[in-house]
């Protein structure tokens, strides 16, 4: 009792500087606190801060693995990710995120993005940080962009990355679950991948680059545990669609997929 008495009284203080601060009579603010006067205010101080961690600033964390597919194609068996981890509160979060592909010659794209998020509405987050590409080309970006969640729970997502070298590329990405039943789940997914410019070197053309399309259906074991299976449309455009090619490259492709999608 004795140690919940001090955690009361600053949860009746808290709310009272916070009807004060409405009001326009912040005493609170010059470190004006009623409670400290009857208890030792080193106390107090603690249990305020308690109560402003438990009022809208604690930390959570989450580790999601969206994507982790086995895709065979032409060439053999092939692999596919996309993963993020998040530390943070409501409104300010530090975003892990790395997405790629290979297949039995080992990894053909990866990269790493490192992003500082913040809550700017209920629904909109926005995200700047770096973009770190592993294979296969090593460049390195700028990256800002947003999270959304549109009207009827659409999961959308999109950002600018502007290179070390100049170069301007877009990613946009958008999902929406369809709840069959209550454990089984049809979920349609859509990447898109634009460039500003022509570069030879990581053979892309400018406008709209690749698109991906694709139909997954899982069964959720656990809402955190749930394999799917599904079938992936892609497809390459205009001048990048003319690199792959001279390349020897199909410039589309239709792939059954099986995967997972979990997350803690």
């Amino acid at each position: 009792m004795n140690r919940l008495l001090p955690i009361a009284v600053a949860t009746l203080a808290f709310s009272a500087a916070s009807l004060a601060q409405e009001s326009g009579h912040d005493h609170a603010a010059q470190g004006d606190y009623a409670a400290d006067r009857y208890f030792d205010p080193k106390v107090m101080a603690h249990a305020r801060e308690m109560m402003r961690e438990e009022m809208g600033e604690m930390r959570f964390s989450k580790v999601m693995l969206n994507l982790a597919e086995y895709l065979p194609d032409s060439k053999g068996d092939g692999y596919r990710w996309d993963a993020k981890a998040w530390y943070g509160g409501d409104i300010h979060r530090f975003v892990l995120r790395t997405e790629g592909e290979g297949g039995s010659d080992g990894v053909e794209t990866a990269d790493v993005q490192a992003l500082y998020s913040r809550a700017v509405s209920r629904y909109t987050d926005l995200q700047v940080g770096l973009r770190q590409d592993i294979e296969p080309h090593g460049r390195t970006y700028a990256s800002l962009g947003a999270q959304v969640l549109a009207p009827f729970w659409f999961d959308l997502e999109g950002a600018l990355f502007l290179s070390t070298q100049g170069e301007l590329l877009a990613r946009a990405e958008g999902s929406y679950d369809i709840r069959l039943a209550q454990r089984v789940v049809l979920q349609p997914r859509v990447e898109l991948n634009l460039a500003a410019q022509d570069t030879a070197a990581t053979q892309t053309g400018s406008g709209l680059s690749t698109a991906e399309v694709g139909l997954r259906l899982r069964y959720e074991i656990r809402r955190e545990f749930a394999p799917y299976v599904g079938v992936s449309w892609e497809k390459r455009f205009a001048t990048t669609a003319d690199y792959w090619k001279a390349a020897g490259e199909s410039t589309r492709s239709t792939t059954f997929v099986a995967g997972l999608r979990a997350w803690f």
